[in-house]
């Protein structure tokens, strides 16, 4: 079952000759329970690609079918929903609030779509997490790697379409990373999770199933290990 479709999709910034192609028709499907790795060196366009596939930038031309809904028809209000009930989002910094505990920043997205979160599968997802012993702590109280835990946490709990994670070990050491990956891999592996990952480091990109090339907004490479 196709999770997700991207037909002929382009970005540009600016016009004539200083015009910039940011992505310049890429087009690509997903089944549902892939592990992708898209990697390219800096300013392919790998990143807006990701963003565009999140729903939080817009694209100038080209389809994102998330789940059979095109988003670019959606509203910025229905977009935001979408948004939050069918995509997870995972970012090299974490973006936690840190004021917030590590039980309150997991389960922000559900209050936010007024839902009320269920106690048992919070602390399900903390143990699976690793966090059980850290639900009262503030995020100033974790490691980078705990911290980047609470970020995947927050992204699974809506159970989304997509998980996308942008550089998620770009800010962690070497354990931490390998951690971090072997945690996606699990929910992956598990859950039949379908997981985007955007990366620079070949290395990492070796964990997932099919690796996309990107370079100059184009794909160049698309394996299935």
């Amino acid at each position: 079952m196709k999770i997700l479709e991207i037909n002929n999709l382009t970005k540009h910034y600016g016009k004539g000759e200083t015009e910039v192609k940011a992505l310049d028709g890429v087009s690509f499907s997903v089944e549902q329970g892939e592990f992708i790795a898209i990697v390219g060196p800096s300013g392919s366009g790998k990143s807006t690609l990701l963003h565009i596939m999140g729903g939080v930038d817009t694209a100038t031309g080209g389809q994102v079918i998330i789940n059979g809904t095109d988003i670019s028809t959606l509203d910025e209000t229905a977009l935001a929903i979408f948004r939050r009930r069918q995509i997870g989002l995972i970012y090299q910094f974490y973006n936690l609030i840190p004021i917030l505990t590590v039980e309150e920043n997991l389960t922000l997205p559900l209050l936010l779509d007024g839902r009320s979160p269920d106690k048992q599968q919070v602390e399900t997802l903390a143990q699976k997490l690793g966090l059980y012993n850290r639900l009262s702590h503030l995020p100033s109280e974790l490691s980078g790697g705990q911290q980047q835990r609470v970020s995947i946490g927050r992204a699974l709990l809506n159970s989304p379409a997509l998980l996308l994670a942008d550089e998620p070990t770009g800010n962690l050491d070497s354990e931490n990373s390998k951690e971090i990956i072997e945690l996606l891999r699990r929910f992956n592996r598990e859950y039949r999770q379908t997981v985007i990952m955007i990366t620079h480091d070949e290395r990492i990109a070796l964990s997932a199933d099919r690796v996309i090339a990107i370079q100059d907004g184009k794909i160049v490479r698309d394996e299935v290990k």
